[in-house]
């Protein structure tokens, strides 16, 4: 019977470890407990989780060294990971602020409409409010990227959406990239490296000009 039992026992441990593995960023969040372990990191950080666009931001502490900020960002994320693995990129840091950058890479995908984005945006802040109700949540805008120019309105459409319902909760700040990242109506190559997606620091200087006055202290 106990041999039975201890059958059973392990069938579901690798049950569950398969369905946890079966996420395809399961590997990288492994690689940042991995990181956390050997690099202890202090609650109450300003943290920063969402894209590429995030997790390329290197200089962050450079750029906020009056601050103290975590930097967890997944390449490739979409709302829905972001959401998947909140207990992971999020909650386990106790932050004192949140600041949010997912999206973009929703708008390639021809199933997302403006409000599916919107909805799943929707599902992610309500994910970060059932355990954190009162930490501030900083989101910024999805970026207008030049290597996705044929989703610029799609993008701007989102955006808007995002941004009116924001406006209707508590701690929660919209920070508007895409229109200074814009010239004349269009994305600026200049910004971009070049797959025309990630950003120069020119590009990251933009941000950091756009966050920094609603950082706190």
């Amino acid at each position: 019977m106990k041999k039975i039992l201890l059958l059973i026992t392990n069938l579901l441990v690798c049950g569950y470890c398969l369905a946890q593995s079966a996420h395809r960023f399961t590997d990288d969040v492994l690689t940042i407990k991995s990181y956390d372990k050997i690099y202890e990191t202090q609650p109450n950080a300003i943290l920063f989780v969402g894209s590429s666009s995030i997790r390329k931001w290197t200089h962050l502490q450079v750029a906020f060294g009056n601050y103290q900020v975590l930097n967890r960002g997944i390449g490739g994320a979409v709302i829905d990971d972001i959401t998947y693995f909140a207990n992971d990129l999020i909650f386990a840091y106790q932050p004192r602020q949140i600041v949010l950058y997912v999206g973009e890479n929703d708008l390639p995908n021809v199933t997302e409409t403006p409000d599916t984005i919107l909805q799943k945006t929707v599902a992610l802040l309500k994910t970060i409010r059932a355990k954190l109700p009162n930490v501030p949540i900083v989101y910024i805008s999805m970026k207008p990227s030049p290597s996705r120019d044929q989703f610029q309105q799609k993008c701007a459409q989102a955006n808007a959406l995002i941004r009116s319902f924001m406006a209707t909760q508590p701690n929660t700040m919209f920070v508007d990239v895409f229109t200074p990242m814009l010239k004349n109506g269009k994305s600026r190559p200049e910004l971009f490296v070049g797959d025309r997606l990630h950003m120069k620091p020119e590009g990251y200087t933009i941000w950091e000009n756009a966050v920094r006055p609603y950082l706190k202290k």
